[in-house]
């Protein structure tokens, strides 16, 4: 193959064009070294916790404090260390201990830093950790991880969000190019003359292209590219041209898929689903809190089964001995001594029984705040004295008046006094207004009335897609492009005057419509479920707030009746051991009040305890229990004028 190459002086400029296309390259790879993968992470976080505000501002009122980043110190870790506890794997302390894989491509990721001087948590002393209630809230909302993984959900539906923002950004793009090419013993006339000679021909073609897309929220989209071309030999003459194009690209859709509301459809369901992810947390934290504290007073109420079932075995053991000397002293059968020694060794089974049942529900509370399973774990008994304390006008027997005190004839007609005389409790609200302060409050069920929102807009966008297609497309272009071939060419002068424009309207009639037909309908129907789900959830909202009263209510009495019944077991326990002395009593009298006083003692523990696992549970429900970022709860005050 005869290729004529026309002699001409611009060997500099070649050497000019190597020059500025090295620049180029080395630019890319300074921008292409910049971008780590810890800055992407950096880099998503901001946006993500921007948006996390932004959000939190809008939907809630306010923005609190919000990270996903796990602690590299945690309470768990320091347990496992300071106590000596098994583990499996590193990975059982925490992430950053994780031993990264050779191709692991953020080392500062799992960094730990220098150990703060105050850690997370209450300290060890004697190598035991002491858990308040107010500590076990802080620890689970900082350990558990549950708690973790609903943070992440917020922060993933952030994520998404910032996905479909991108979708109407400027997007730039940029691409560089070189290639080396060459031709052994090629033919080449290398004079005017017609003279032939056989040489290796090579040379370089090497260019950028800048380019900008742009999606707008009508639905045009604009997509326009700017590029440069180097060709150059770099044998015989050592020609150089230079070739310069521009061409620009726009699309608008006239009727399917046009319009604001159609276009950032995506978009706009992406920003309330980051506001449902939100309202959805809150609600969680409040469910999570009251299931911690639930919890708590739960264990702490075994806790109390345990001594309850101690002072039973220590006072079964002196009934015993004192049994044993009646019958020393003739005053008593065997057999009641023996009946006495049973009952002594059925009391220490419950102990026991008791003290296990307290060390797994312990252990299972571990679970629950994120902390090792055999850590030394102690709680705070002295909670449930400041529940007993502020419950203390239903533990007190009630003043009788004198015809109160006077025991009716047997025969005079009996009068059941109606449940729930008395004072109540300060969350025993009337039930209307107890639900309009759910209606107010509750978040799951603003994103069940927003969703009804969402669902309209889907059947709208659904009844869009049955119209016909038509858009209009334009293009332009100016310049050429350069490639070896065209190396003896001149250069190009970009000059839009003298470019390319084209116009193209595309009509696509709705004649086949079958599976957006379809979609059409199935929106109408999932709207339907949508509203019936309202409905379910206004529904379940009363019915929570009736059983809550109602629970209440249920409550109180229950702590007087079981206060009544715990004095008039230890009366009985008192007067069956007197009698016992005066022999006016037998044994069995004595083990069957002592067990009933155990029976009564812990029945009012547990009315206690789930009295006020009740009124957590209501302002839960009324949606009224407000929790922070480190998992405390600021409770609700019925007399708040605000609410």
């Amino acid at each position: 193959m005869k290729v004529r190459l026309v002699r001409s002086g611009v060997a500099t400029v070649g050497f000019g064009g190597v020059q500025a296309w090295l620049l180029m390259v080395a630019a890319g790879v300074v921008l292409l070294g910049g971008c780590r993968a810890q800055d992407h992470r950096q880099w998503a976080d901001r946006v993500t916790y921007d948006i996390i505000r932004e959000k939190q501002e809008e939907s809630l009122g306010e923005a609190s404090p919000f990270t996903i980043e796990t602690p590299a110190y945690t309470l768990r870790r320091r347990l496992m260390l300071d106590q000596g506890l098994p583990f499996a794997t590193p990975a059982s302390l925490n992430s950053k201990d994780v031993e990264p894989i050779d191709q692991w491509p953020d080392r500062a990721y799992l960094e730990r830093g220098e150990e703060p001087a105050e850690q997370f948590g209450p300290e060890l002393v004697d190598g035991v950790l002491t858990v308040s209630l107010v500590d076990a809230l802080q620890i689970a909302a900082h350990e558990s991880r549950e708690y973790q993984s609903e943070k992440e959900t917020v922060f993933r539906s952030a994520l998404d969000l910032d996905l479909e923002r991108d979708e109407f950004r400027s997007t730039w793009t940029g691409v560089l190019t070189g290639m080396y090419e060459a031709e052994l013993e090629r033919e080449v006339v290398i004079d005017d003359e017609g003279t032939i000679d056989h040489q290796t021909v090579g040379g370089l073609e090497y260019g950028g292209v800048l380019g900008v897309s742009q999606r707008l929220r009508n639905g045009l989209s604009f997509t326009g590219q700017l590029g440069l071309d180097l060709v150059s030999l770099l044998t015989q003459d050592r020609l150089f041209s230079r070739g310069v194009f521009a061409d620009v690209t726009v699309t608008v859709p006239l009727l399917r898929g046009s319009g604001e509301f159609v276009v950032t459809e995506p978009l706009t369901q992406a920003e309330r689903t980051v506001v449902y992810a939100l309202y959805n947390f809150e609600r969680f934290k409040r469910e999570f809190a009251v299931s911690v504290a639930s919890e708590y007073l739960s264990v702490l109420s075994q806790l109390d089964s345990v001594q309850n079932a101690r002072d039973n075995y220590e006072r079964l053991i002196v009934v015993t001995r004192r049994a044993r000397s009646l019958a020393e002293a003739g005053e008593l059968s065997e057999i009641s001594v023996d009946q006495s020694r049973q009952d002594e060794l059925r009391a220490r089974n419950q102990w026991i029984s008791a003290m296990q049942a307290y060390q797994r529900q312990l252990d299972s509370f571990k679970v629950t705040l994120g902390l090792p399973t055999d850590a030394r774990v102690e709680l705070v008994r002295e909670e449930l004295d400041a529940i007993r304390a502020s419950r203390g006008d239903l533990i007190a027997p009630p003043e009788l008046s004198e015809s109160e005190e006077e025991i009716p004839a047997a025969d005079a007609p009996v009068e059941l006094p109606a449940p729930g005389q008395g004072e109540r409790g300060p969350y025993e609200l009337e039930y209307r207004d107890a639900l309009r302060v759910a209606f107010g409050k509750r978040l799951d069920l603003r994103v069940a009335i927003g969703q009804i929102y969402d669902a309209q807009r889907t059947v709208a966008v659904a009844a869009d897609q049955l119209r016909a297609d038509v858009t209009l497309l334009g293009s332009g272009a100016a310049g050429a492009q350069r490639a070896l071939g065209g190396v003896a060419q001149d250069d190009v002068i970009l000059r839009p005057d003298e470019g390319t424009y084209s116009a193209l309207l595309t009509i696509d009639l709705p004649f086949e419509r079958t599976a957006e037909r379809v979609t059409y309908r199935s929106s109408l129907i999932s709207f339907e479920q949508v509203v019936r789900a309202v409905q379910d959830l206004e529904d379940r909202i009363k019915l929570d707030v009736r059983n809550g009263l109602s629970r209440l209510l249920e409550g109180r009495e229950t702590i007087r009746i079981q206060a009544q019944a715990v004095n008039v077991a230890r009366r009985r326990v008192d007067s069956t051991s007197e009698f016992l002395e005066a022999g006016r009593a037998e044994i069995r009298d004595v083990l069957e009040a002592q067990d009933a006083l155990l029976t009564a003692q812990n029945s009012l523990t547990s009315a206690l305890v789930n009295y006020r696992v009740n009124e957590l549970s209501l302002q839960r429900d009324l949606g009224v229990l407000t929790v922070d970022h480190r998992g405390l709860w600021q409770e609700y005050d019925p007399e708040s004028e605000d609410d």
